[in-house]
């Protein structure tokens, strides 16, 4: 039986998971509803997916300030992770917490993770992985949160522009702290109409 595969990312309204420092982390819009249903999230026993510069951006900022860090990261950083990289060195530092590292193509680590995994994979971030595996058909849920803010000067990290064209149902839409939107999508390549 094959588990579920779920693409999580946070999103300014325009698009970017990022922006300059002139922002902070949730571009400052998080409150107590957002925070308490991503420790929720991360209630259940997962098995986090990883490309290799988010695992390493994450597992760094964790390391820096573990007691600081919100109880969802707390508990993400406690689930056991996967770091798929062709590039990746093996001798470089698995250091945050059980990690596992896979040096072959995503595609192939998570169709082989999708069959024989007892946990539901996560993966939050790593999205040029994430692109592949959506293009893949690997993806059963796409997660985006969705913050009440337009960066468009100061946007990093277009969320989906590197990705291929999809059609979108829409699971569930939840609103919290007010301004904040959670859309849980099915996404299914898009097949053009023959002309």
């Amino acid at each position: 039986m094959s588990t579920t595969y779920t693409f999580d990312v946070f999103s300014s309204l325009d698009g970017y998971g990022a922006g300059t420092d002139e922002w902070s982390g949730y571009w400052g819009k998080q409150g107590p509803e957002l925070l308490d249903h991503r420790a929720t999230i991360f209630d259940e026993d997962q098995l986090m997916v990883f490309g290799p510069n988010t695992y390493r951006m994450m597992s760094q900022i964790v390391s820096s300030v573990p007691e600081a860090m919100d109880p969802w990261v707390q508990k993400m950083s406690a689930a056991p992770k996967v770091v798929v990289s062709r590039s990746m060195d093996p001798s470089e530092a698995l250091d945050w917490g059980e990690t596992t590292l896979h040096r072959r193509d995503a595609v192939e680590v998570v169709g082989e993770l999708k069959e024989t995994s007892a946990l539901p994979l996560r993966s939050h971030g790593s999205l040029k992985m994430n692109w592949s595996l959506m293009a893949a058909g690997l993806v059963d849920r796409l997660q985006v949160t969705v913050f009440p803010v337009i960066t468009g000067n100061t946007g990093l990290d277009p969320v989906l522009r590197g990705a291929a064209d999809f059609d979108l149902e829409l699971l569930e839409s939840t609103r919290l702290d007010a301004d904040i939107q959670e859309l849980v999508y099915v996404p299914r390549v898009h097949q053009p109409r023959p002309r």
